[in-house]
């Protein structure tokens, strides 16, 4: 199944200059949900990781079905003051900003295996916050793994040290 074809460009948002990628398409069709998340879980099932992070809110979308799929925990990283118990915290630049998230301090046991999990990879900036969260509460980074990547704006690179994987490359 061609699951690019369920991801449409929105031009200029969330500002002028910006083509979101819209996955509403794919998450709306049960066969193409069904695939990306087989095909996502088949991409780092080797990595045996104990638990699935997510940045909010995107990260939120597949990461659960990912984690099931896997035999794995899910954690939030959520947006500063959502979180209700002790957090960690790491700051990141966005292709378009800067942004704040926040982990539970107790999330991510000590020498857990963690796959850091987003819909898309821009600039890294939500990633590498979220690899550096898993770290300081003493995770393991197993690998980062993406439904899409934007290749053009090289976010491999600031994942450098870090095994990246993507499902499909625009």
């Amino acid at each position: 199944m061609d699951l690019s074809s369920f991801i449409r460009d929105i031009p200029d948002f969330p500002k002028p200059g910006i083509v979101f990628k819209d996955i509403t398409p794919m998450l709306a069709d049960a066969r193409a949900l069904d695939a990306a998340i087989t095909a996502m879980a088949t991409l780092v099932e080797p990595l045996a990781v104990d638990v699935v992070i997510g940045a909010e809110a995107r990260g939120f979308l597949l990461g659960p079905a990912l984690a099931r799929q896997l035999g794995a925990g899910f954690v939030l990283a959520r947006k500063p003051g959502k979180l209700p118990h002790d957090t960690v915290s790491a700051e990141y630049a966005l292709e378009y900003g800067t942004d704040v998230l926040e982990l539970h301090s107790d999330a991510v046991k000590a020498g857990a295996r963690v796959l850091v999990h987003d819909d898309l990879l821009a600039t890294g900036g939500t990633a590498g916050a979220l690899c550096r969260l898993v770290e300081s509460v003493g995770g393991t980074v197993a690998a980062c793994a993406f439904l899409l990547e934007l290749g053009f704006l090289d976010g491999r690179a600031a994942l450098d040290g870090y095994d990246v994987r993507a499902l499909i490359e625009a």
